[in-house]
């Protein structure tokens, strides 16, 4: 079964949508990864919010900035799927929606992330290569990833 994905805007959530993302991302970030961070980093409201539904449930997520916002490349964040959902592919599917949520919004494909190490080879997998050295980030180590 593949993802119904929507790409909207932070105006365009319904609270319970916003609800049920943050709830999500800290499912995964702070209890899943054991890891203390600040995760309502106020930057939700400038982003475009992919949103992937499985029945009606968000089981995988992205955020995404325009170029100059974040990074001076184009920003995906936040990348997630569900602990129990990850067999399914939907990292790909979600990646791809934004990946091209971007081209359609922001009319670039030049895009820069902040990878947790251990998944490059899925974030190569969509065309990103590493660039400069790995940094730990809330003691998780990452390592910056393009596309162009």
């Amino acid at each position: 079964m593949s993802l119904r994905i929507e790409v909207k805007k932070f105006s365009e959530l319904k609270l319970t949508e916003l609800y049920d993302i943050l709830q999500l991302r800290s499912e995964v970030f702070v209890v899943e990864q054991d890891c203390v961070y600040q995760d309502i980093d106020g930057k939700d409201s400038e982003a475009l919010h992919i949103i992937g539904y499985k029945q009606d449930k968000i089981v995988a997520y992205t955020r995404c900035f325009k170029p100059g916002y974040y990074f001076e490349e184009a920003a995906i964040g936040r990348v997630i799927v569900k602990e129990s959902e990850r067999k399914f592919g939907y990292g790909h599917e979600i990646m791809k929606a934004s990946d091209k949520a971007i081209q359609e919004n922001f009319n670039t494909s030049n895009i820069k992330l902040s990878a947790q190490q251990y998944l490059i080879k899925f974030y190569n997998s969509h065309g990103y290569k590493t660039i400069g050295e790995g940094y730990l980030e809330d003691g998780i180590p990452h390592i910056a990833m393009v596309k162009d």
